[in-house]
């Protein structure tokens, strides 16, 4: 695909070769939902709905270097509209729906739109945080005409290869989101990677189609799936999100040979009551990150394909993507592959050296040759000093703890900034809260640190109960939970406080929002509202 000097290049290639294939289907239950039409969209119905567009807002002035605001949701319109900005050299700035006002005043300050296509219930939340930063943004709904541009395209030139595709900004799962500035090579490379690469995840030219639930505004969905159907002339599926109950009807009603899925999905598909239509589906492989390893066996062996687990950022994009596509896949124990030889790789320990063999460190990685950034993020726009801090000595610094196996294995450990530190030994969040969402009155949880004058950090898990646990019953609850982490992990793993929760702070894509969720730890330790079990931690 780096054939293509931009993301429009490579569509209007599909288009050409393909124009009789599907391009885009809505399943009627999303339909529904979006009060949209059903069906599928041609490559060629498709490109005629991108010339249209681009002629629009080229007639009325917009080019070059100019940034839109996309607020969309999973609808076709996004990738109609992105296909259309991106033949002008207009980047694209996905929006969050979820996103509310003081959200969107700093995302459209921080980016500087001159317009954004919404759907229409959300026209005038933009149109006021855009007033309340002082800018003039122009918000139309899918396929209405743009009014004339507030000011002249900022780069003159045709759109190329390095010209600015689109501004995704990252979940701010640590601090306020960063706004990544990703040019057209970035989505190239990820088309071809994914499309090229093989193995267990090889794909069929004009044969696949790709089932997500994953957000557009994103980069799994918008540059992995999204490339790789326009690279394989393939037909993407996009749902609203994912509807446990119904999402093996939307599986088998869409013809699926791909799905896509985050950790939580497996968990809660896992759990459904066993169907005699389990395997009654198309699906060749699963692509994703994050099942909890004890359920990555069994979900296999029911539903009757592989979960293939990656690992790749924001900002690496297929820069430096590593996926567990070949075997030995090391099943249940959180592997995300072996790198490839395009990839140079570091795992670094606490003290500052080489990890060895199994020894969790930072990973940090860099493309092979001499473009050690290439397929990766631009820049954090307007942000010099984070954007030299990740690249510090030469490498990109990802902030994720990892070991490397024996033979070569990658295995994910933690969140640099989730590991908890106590009395010296590193406790894993994810790994506690794996074990805890195996428990069955839990719903959802999430572990951090607490702080402890002896032992500079305990363990706190905050858990969302699958039904309501009345007063007298917390005490109880909380102590067997306790007792089934002690029966599965090294005894100082084990919460030392247990906290009932409503709900936890979550991103867009259901990932624990960690910033927020120090927050909420802050306000139990200081409310007093955690029980007590660090009298079970006892040394075997």
């Amino acid at each position: 695909m780096l054939d293509h000097a931009t993301v429009a290049n490579a569509f209007g290639h599909a288009a050409a070769t393909w124009p009789d294939r599907p391009f885009l289907a809505v399943l009627p239950e999303t339909a529904g939902i979006y009060g949209i039409e059903a069906g599928e969209i041609s490559y060629a119905a498709a490109a005629a709905l991108v010339e249209r567009s681009a002629a629009a807002w080229s007639a009325a002035g917009y080019g070059h270097g100019h940034r839109v605001g996309l607020l969309l949701e999973n609808r076709p319109a996004f990738f109609l509209t992105w296909f259309a900005l991106n033949r002008l050299g207009i980047s694209v700035v996905p929006i969050n729906p979820d996103m509310r006002s003081a959200e969107l005043e700093y995302l459209i300050g921080h980016s500087e739109l001159v317009a954004a296509v919404a759907i229409p219930s959300r026209r005038q939340d933009i149109l006021a945080a855009a007033a309340a930063v002082a800018r003039v943004v122009a918000v139309v709904e899918p396929g209405e005409a743009p009014p004339p541009a507030p000011s002249a395209p900022p780069r003159g030139g045709v759109p190329d290869i390095d010209s600015e595709c689109a501004l995704l900004y990252t979940s701010g799962t640590t601090g306020r989101p960063k706004g990544c500035v990703l040019p057209n090579e970035y989505f190239l490379e990820a088309g071809r990677w994914y499309s090229g690469t093989g193995g267990l995840i090889a794909m069929r030219p004009g044969a696949e189609r790709m089932l997500t639930p994953l957000p557009v505004f994103h980069m799994n969905a918008m540059a992995y799936s999204a490339m790789a159907m326009v690279a394989t002339g393939g037909c993407l599926i996009a749902v609203d999100r994912f509807h446990p109950r119904s999402w093996w009807d939307s599986v088998r009603q869409s013809g699926a040979t791909i799905v896509h899925y985050l950790g939580v999905m497996p968990s809660m598909l896992i759990g459904l009551p066993e169907d005699p239509r389990d395997r009654d589906h198309a699906v060749r492989f699963g692509f994703g990150a994050g099942v909890p390893r004890e359920l990555q066996a069994p979900f296999e062996a029911r539903f009757g394909f592989p979960l293939i687990e990656a690992w790749a950022m924001t900002e690496t994009g297929a820069g430096a993507v590593i996926a567990a596509g070949e075997e030995p896949r090391h099943v249940g124990s959180n592997c995300f592959g072996r790198v490839h030889p395009s990839i140079e790789v570091r795992v670094v320990a606490e003290g500052g050296g080489e990890a060895g063999a199994d020894e969790p460190g930072e990973l940090l990685v860099r493309r092979a040759g001499d473009s050690p950034r290439f397929g990766f993020f631009r820049e954090y726009l307007k942000d010099a000093e984070a954007t030299a801090e990740a690249w510090a000595g030469g490498w990109f610094h990802t902030g994720d703890v990892v070991r490397r196996g024996p033979d070569g294995s990658f295995h994910f450990v933690d969140r640099k900034k989730n590991v908890i530190r106590r009395s010296g030994e590193n406790i894993s969040a994810v790994e506690v809260e794996g074990v805890l969402l195996r428990h069955p009155a839990v719903k959802a949880v999430a572990v951090a640190a607490a702080p402890d004058a002896v032992r500079g950090d305990e363990v706190l898990a905050c858990v969302v109960t699958k039904e309501p646990a009345g007063e007298g019953e917390r005490e109880a609850l909380a102590a067997g939970l306790v007792s089934h982490c002690l029966s599965r992990l090294a005894y100082y793993k084990a919460p030392g406080w247990v906290a009932f929760v409503e709900e936890l702070p979550l991103t867009s894509t259901q990932k624990i929002q960690r910033g927020q969720l120090k927050e909420l730890v802050a306000r139990i330790v200081a409310a007093g509202t955690a029980i007590d079990t660090r009298a079970m931690k006892k040394r075997g």
